[in-house]
């Protein structure tokens, strides 16, 4: 028979951490279900808190410094998000090497891009400021139509900016990159999100919107603007989604949404999902609108007319207090009779 060797008692050893406070586990991919509820729960309980109902989303180029913030020049930065700048034969053309004669061909190009895209930026501000300007005047007990921004520079900057000049609550949600990159300074802070999984940064953008209005961009821009029509045309989500695509010039020659109907990938009547602008005071218009036919008169103007009509006592039940002070995340369409 084998001999049983006796073990000393460990004398060193440390109580066990609780589950919940043990670091290598949470990072662990055995945890990674509970980032994930993570990156939904503590968002959800910060939108009740701060009285968010929903919000319309800015979409746009992050690679362009603000005019007035890159000592009057505009500076292109090396990736969507980044803080460093791009390789100075990327840059646009300054004033002098164009007198000069110095500038490459592309910086030339860039240099004429760089214009128009100051003159987005400035139109993204004025716009996030008018539609944020004209919620804060909404009735009710929750912050309506939050102008909200991926977080990062460029397009996204300006529209957090435009909504913090007025005054308004403005939401970023941000998203961890590999390389240096931090929220704009616009952002509420009790607001300013940081999220790992791009697709709960998405479930945020998505299911809080009521409006999207996308500026010109790139890769990321395409990403979040093809995502939420393709909602939309499949009627996935038991709302309304206006799309805004703001710069028709830029967007019709980047692509042909028109083409798309014409060769019958899409149906003729999906052209009908989005609407084009080409100035702030256009684009506020379409918007006002659509979120007034669509959200507001559902929401006030139909319980108003219900008890001047004299209605009496709603027959179904109450609301609970998450529809009474949560976010209005938009329920998702299941088939009928499931």
């Amino acid at each position: 028979m084998d001999e049983v060797t006796a073990q000393e008692p460990n004398e060193d050893y440390d109580d066990p951490l609780l589950a919940y406070e043990n670091h290598d586990f949470l990072s662990s991919p055995e945890a990674r279900i509970l980032r994930i509820l993570a990156e939904y729960q503590e968002p959800l309980a910060r939108f009740r808190r701060e009285r968010i109902q929903d919000t319309v989303v800015f979409f746009g180029s992050a690679r362009f410094r603000a005019p007035d913030v890159a000592n009057s020049e505009l500076e292109l930065l090396e990736n969507t998000g980044s803080c460093q700048p791009a390789p100075e034969h990327e840059q646009p053309a300054t004033p002098e090497e164009i007198d000069r004669g110095e500038a490459t061909r592309l910086q030339l190009k860039r240099a004429e891009a760089a214009v128009e895209m100051a003159q987005y930026y400035e139109d993204a501000r004025k716009l996030a400021g008018m539609v944020a300007s004209w919620a804060k005047t909404l009735p009710g007990r929750r912050h309506r139509f939050v102008v909200t921004s991926g977080g990062g520079p460029g397009i996204m900057e300006a529209a957090n900016r435009g909504a913090f000049e007025v005054g308004a609550k403005t939401i970023g949600l941000n998203i961890q990159l590999p390389f240096e990159q931090h929220p704009n300074p616009y952002i509420t802070p009790a607001l300013s999100f940081d999220f790992h999984y791009f697709f709960m940064r998405k479930y945020w953008f998505a299911y809080l919107a009521k409006a999207l209005v996308v500026f010109p961009g790139g890769f990321g821009t395409l990403d979040e603007m093809f995502e939420l029509l393709t909602l939309a045309q499949t009627k996935k989500l038991a709302k309304r989604i206006t799309v805004l695509i703001y710069g028709s010039e830029y967007w019709k020659h980047v692509i042909n949404l028109e083409l798309l109907a014409e060769k019958g990938a899409i149906a003729m009547t999906d052209l009908d999902l989005f609407k084009f602008a080409d100035t702030p005071e256009e684009a506020f218009a379409i918007l006002k609108g659509e979120l007034t036919e669509h959200h507001l008169e559902s929401d006030y103007e139909r319980e108003r007319r219900r008890l001047e009509r004299g209605a009496g006592v709603p027959a179904e039940p109450a609301p609970s207090a998450q529809e009474i002070l949560g976010p209005d995340i938009a329920k998702t369409r299941s088939k009928p009779g499931s």
